[in-house]
């Protein structure tokens, strides 16, 4: 499968920092998603890839929608900023070790960047059900891509 990237955009806000808080929340959000709960009120899975440098195996809380046919629809915003998330770049490096935990659940799953008029569609019903998500699209000019997960 090819998953493709693109360049980041010319403005936007700056990438979440990376520290210890951060790092403690997601493993208490981590923590609680794999134990089948939400964490704060939010729909979270656990997005497991491998990193596209170190290979080394990375597990991230990630906010999903309802997709077509049982599918999760996650949204590579990182807040508004100028790239993309670095999950999204471990995607692209290793797609066929991407699995994630729901409900719960660990799920092997298959990521499709969505194009068109199938982003357009999944964009609409993302921003109607959070509407924070048009906040990030207007910070930033990049295409904030979506991805959609399915049932290996």
């Amino acid at each position: 499968m090819t998953f493709t990237t693109t360049p980041g955009g010319s403005r936007g806000g700056r990438q979440p920092r990376a520290s210890r808080a951060m790092a403690w929340v997601n493993g208490q959000a981590i923590k609680r998603v794999r134990k089948g709960g939400t964490f704060m009120g939010m729909r979270l899975l656990v997005l497991n890839t491998l990193g596209a440098k170190s290979g080394v195996p990375r597990a991230t809380p990630v906010g999903w929608f309802e997709g077509d046919n049982g599918s999760w629809l996650i949204v590579a915003s990182a807040g508004g900023a100028i790239g993309n998330p670095a999950w999204f770049y471990n995607i692209a490096a290793h797609p066929d070790a991407l699995s994630i935990d729901v409900a719960g659940v660990n799920v092997p799953v298959t990521a499709t960047r969505l194009e068109g008029d199938d982003r357009e569609r999944a964009w609409a019903s993302i921003t109607a059900a959070s509407s924070q998500f048009s906040k990030y699209e207007a910070k930033t000019d990049r295409v904030i891509p979506v991805i959609r997960l399915t049932r290996r």
